[in-house]
């Protein structure tokens, strides 16, 4: 799966920025660096906070052992990956240069050529000395913020705020890097009161208006809530926390997709790759104070208990008949570890109803199927009446269990999918895989071999040994007629291997963005347990390695590369770096010899007709024009990184972000001639559920604003009309 560690910067902006508007949540992530100190902030858990110099040695060798002996590209530890360790790892810590002036990385500088040295004798003196600054950092810089918000902001100076820490060096002592602060405070004031503004200043706006000096007093204290929560979460992180960070900027600097991952942490990658858990099925969020319910998991065991409800509030976990443990002020993540537990197990928790009252819940845990990230279908047609059907499969991963119950498997889910659409009797299968970053090559081979004869899928290798073909053996074929991959921007990983497979054998026409992420490496885990006899300092955790490069049958690779569509659409993202190329150190971009392949089953009879009629209607088609127009916008708004602080002029700017964003509201809207519709075979499922029809009907009414399924709809469409003609059934 994609390691999106290195990709979430942009991630949130783009994300934040496709809301037509950028907003002080921008600014503020930006500056925070997700990938680094956010990482602090989601992964609090209780370990102990004293160093144990024993486990911690145990644990870079074993990391270092793994590496040498399985990693497809191996490091020489020496000065050179010291350097790259130490600039990786202040950039992770401190991303934005808002910690550390120009003094304290003085004192870290003289480690530069040292982390190799360190590494391989098992201490972690750079380490020690970084988390001591950086503690006495948040120390400082929160009363700092504490006292630049205790008073009223001067919105009067012409100045601005620089965003970049490219462009920034860093503050050369704590004069330079408060008056920082004071200007990122005053962006986060600004923005808010401007917006504040703007709702006063609306017809519907109901409520007495509130004065400038009211708004900015206002303003000011829910920023200071907002940074008292941040740093509330970064001052409880423990040293494991901080040194999961460090030990994964020395496995990154091999590649971006080889981690530590302790044993929580992989608990949690194994549940994201089944889909499935033990545990109650309530999905949790917590405000920093309280945890509470946000939804009901349909299936599972507190579904059919029935009383724990949305926006009750954890109170207190007990392990069955067991004291109960208060878990206010508790981090999510230690809450959820409480809650969870083997099937069988029952878990009591003290809940406050959203009307006041308490209520002790005893749950039965079971298996849970996290059904939302499952594979699904629908029907589209041009009317209701329309005999002409279109199936659509939505996968949104390659989720398989790898247990040796084997409760999920996304290739078996799509097969059983095609079954019910050919039952349905439609004429062409759209695959959606869009957002879909990887998972199980095991099955993606599966699954390549639904739409064709056997023969060869990906082509596998690791550092020494010839490639190794992963081939369909199977000569069946699930689904024989026309087929369309949709993509973009965020299909990674095995999600480049189908395309890249249905494309080589011209067995689909792939549609999507500029190109996809381009992923072409393989990983394992690595138990670090197995590097060492010393029970008293495990458990270590997991290592996820890459082993291996795949590559297409032609013997190109994805990596760096992706695949290009056969039909390029307008998206949001057209004009924005993304991909595996962003990331820091990913291995490079290689060939190897092609494999002899071919399959009779179905033929793109002629892509380049296909590729002009589709060119001719998103030319003319008026939403595509806007969104391609607001492709642009949105680069020229991530290549901005400064910001007027002096009223008028950000009011002025503001409006002006305003103004294009306008233009780009209410873009989507249902589209005349395209109907979605539930397969026959899944109703009863869907109406079994009030919840899991609301759902439903909230996914086909986004599905009908959907241009691009629209314009693939039309391109299979044509498919089948020029098949018509070449007299294929």
């Amino acid at each position: 799966m994609v390691n999106l560690k290195r990709i979430l910067r942009t991630f949130d902006f783009e994300k934040t920025i496709t809301d037509m508007k950028l907003k002080s949540s921008l600014v503020l992530f930006s500056f925070i660096g997700i990938a680094g100190i956010a990482l602090l902030v989601n992964r609090m858990h209780l370990h102990s906070a004293d160093p144990n110099p024993e486990k911690e040695s145990a644990l870079i060798h074993a990391i270092l052992q793994g590496l040498s002996t399985l990693h497809f590209q191996p490091k020489n530890i020496d000065d050179q990956f010291s350097k790259q360790v130490y600039s990786l790892y202040l950039k992770d810590i401190d991303n934005a240069k808002r910690f550390f002036t120009k003094a304290d990385i003085d004192q870290l500088k003289g480690y530069e050529l040292k982390l190799d040295d360190e590494a391989n004798a098992g201490t972690f003196e750079f380490f020690n000395r970084s988390i001591e600054l950086l503690d006495q950092s948040l120390v400082k810089t929160q009363a700092w913020y504490r006292d630049i918000l205790a008073k009223p902001l001067d919105f009067s100076k012409n100045e601005n705020l620089e965003s970049d820490p490219k462009k920034t060096e860093w503050a050369k002592d704590d004069a330079e890097l408060r008056a920082r602060w004071e200007k990122w405070m005053k962006y986060e004031v600004i923005s808010r009161i401007t917006d504040e503004q703007e709702k006063q200043g609306k017809p519907d706006f109901k409520g007495t208006p509130k004065t400038f000096e009211q708004l900015e007093s206002e303003q000011r204290g829910k920023v200071l809530d907002t940074y008292d929560k941040w740093y509330k979460r970064l001052m409880k992180a423990s040293r494991a926390d901080r040194l999961e960070l460090y030990l994964n900027a020395i496995t990154n600097v091999f590649d971006p997709h080889t981690g530590y991952f302790s044993p929580k942490d992989k608990e949690n990658f194994d549940i994201q790759m089944s889909g499935k858990l033990e545990g109650i099925g309530a999905r949790l969020q917590s405000d920093g104070e309280k945890t509470s319910v946000t939804e009901i998991v349909t299936g599972g065991p507190a579904w059919k208990q029935g009383v724990l409800g949305v926006k009750d509030v954890i109170l207190k976990v007990a392990q069955g008949d067991d004291e109960p443990v208060d878990v206010m002020g508790w981090e999510i993540d230690d809450v959820v570890s409480k809650i969870r537990g083997p099937k069988g197990t029952v878990v009591t928790l003290t809940v406050q109803k959203p009307d006041g009252t308490e209520k002790v819940i005893k749950i039965t845990r079971d298996v849970v199927l996290m059904e939302e990230g499952f594979a699904k279908s629908l029907i589209i047609k041009a009317h209701d009446n329309d005999p002409e059907k279109i199936g659509f499969i939505y996968l949104p991963k390659f989720y398989a269990d790898f247990t040796p119950q084997g409760a999920t498997s996304c290739a078996a889910d799509v097969a059983k999918e095609i079954e019910k659409l050919k039952a349905e009797k439609v004429k062409g299968i759209i695959l959606d895989l869009r957002g879909n970053g990887g998972g199980s090559l095991r099955d993606v081979v599966q699954m390549s071999g639904l739409f064709i004869e056997e023969g060869p899928i990906v082509q596998v290798k690791n550092r020494s040994k010839t490639p190794d073909i992963m081939r369909d053996n199977d000569n069946r074929v699930q689904w024989g007629g026309p087929l369309v991959v949709m993509v973009n921007g965020f299909s990674a990983s095995a999600s480049e291997i189908l395309a890249a497979a249905m494309q080589d054998y011209h067995r689909a026409v792939i549609v999507g963005s500029t190109a996809t992420y381009g992923k072409g490496t393989v990983q394992r885990f690595l138990d670090l347990d197995n590097a060492t006899r010393d029970e008293s300092v495990k458990p270590l955790g997991d290592m996820k390695v890459t082993i291996q490069k795949f590559y297409r049958i032609t013997g190109k690779t994805t990596q760096l590369d992706g695949v290009t569509p056969d039909v390029i659409l307008p998206d949001f993202y057209n004009y924005i770096d993304l991909g595996e190329k962003e990331n820091d150190y990913p291995l490079e971009s290689t060939t190897i010899p092609a494999v002899a392949y071919s399959q009779n089953t179905y033929q793109v009879a002629d892509l380049s007709k296909l590729k002009a009629a589709s060119n001719a209607r998103v030319e003319k088609d008026e939403t595509f024009k806007k969104v391609n127009e607001n492709a642009v916008r949105l680069r020229k708004q991530k290549d901005q990184t400064s910001f007027p602080l002096e009223m008028n002029k950000y009011k002025m700017w503001n409006k002006r972000q305003d103004e294009e964003a306008a233009q780009y509201e209410n873009l989507f809207k249902p589209i005349d001639g395209f109907v979605l519709e539930n397969l026959s075979a899944d109703m009863p499922q869907i109406q079994a559920d009030t919840s899991r029809a609301a759902r439903n009907e909230g996914w086909i009414k986004d599905k009908k604003k959907d241009i691009q399924l629209f314009e693939t709809y039309r391109i299979i469409q044509d498919m089948i009309k020029m098949d018509a003609l070449a007299g294929k059934q």
